[in-house]
């Protein structure tokens, strides 16, 4: 398997630190990438549940970036140490139009998100919705949250407020929590002229703009014949 990756321009490499920075400022953790067919798919984890009885959704971000050559990849790393070999990368790059390769950090193997795959294909439309309904939910629910934890609160209660939060379901969108409109928003995938695309495929919803996407895996027993 391999340890590098080659994007095709510095631009995609910009884009690539964008993400993983907003990424971090949310829960600095780990990210996964899957390289095949020219691609590399960069998957975030912005909520996952911690223990049995959290009821947290899996809510994820993902980008896509094309590589100049096709390479077998898939590894967890942590997100810090990525953006740090990035922005080095990034200080060193005079000419903006050439290939730029990645070597890829020290592999995690105690990350439970990264143990759950959403699928490649199979998704079908499943209508849309707007920017503006998705970032009124997140602000909400921000406001909410920073309402409900006061400075001091156990870890115990501030994890069962967010999970009672953001696993709420969006006003009038079936399977689409409020942390999937956060995940849209402080990830920058969210555009006033842009409408956002639905999709779902067995247990997941995908919630798509052209500035990346938003994966939410939900419980077993809501899947409907």
């Amino acid at each position: 398997m391999s340890q590098s990756f080659t994007l095709t321009d510095s631009q995609s490499l910009s884009d690539l630190i964008v993400f993983l920075s907003r990424s971090g400022r949310v829960l600095d953790g780990s990210v996964r990438l899957i390289a095949s067919e020219g691609v590399i798919a960069v998957y975030t984890a912005i909520f996952y549940p911690r223990g049995l009885l959290d009821v947290s959704p899996t809510v994820l971000g993902l980008r896509t970036f094309a590589l100049t050559t096709p390479v077998d990849l898939d590894k967890v790393v942590p997100v810090r140490s990525l953006i740090e070999r990035l922005k080095r990368l990034e200080s060193t790059t005079s000419n903006l139009t050439l290939p730029v390769t990645v070597t890829v950090p020290l592999e995690v193997n105690t990350v439970t998100w990264a143990g759950i795959s959403p699928p490649k294909g199979g998704w079908d439309r499943h209508g849309q919705t707007t920017a503006a309904h998705l970032e009124a939910a997140a602000r909400a629910g921000i406001d909410e949250v920073a309402a409900a934890i006061p400075e001091g609160t156990g870890e115990m209660i501030v994890e069962r407020v967010r999970a009672e939060v953001w696993g709420r379901q969006v006003d009038g969108l079936e399977f689409v929590p409020t942390g999937a409109g956060f995940a849209a928003f402080s990830l920058g995938f969210l555009a006033a002229d842009e409408p956002v695309q639905l999709y779902e495929s067995g247990l997941w919803t995908r919630l798509s703009t052209s500035r990346g996407h938003v994966l939410v895996r939900r419980k077993p027993w809501t899947l409907q014949p």
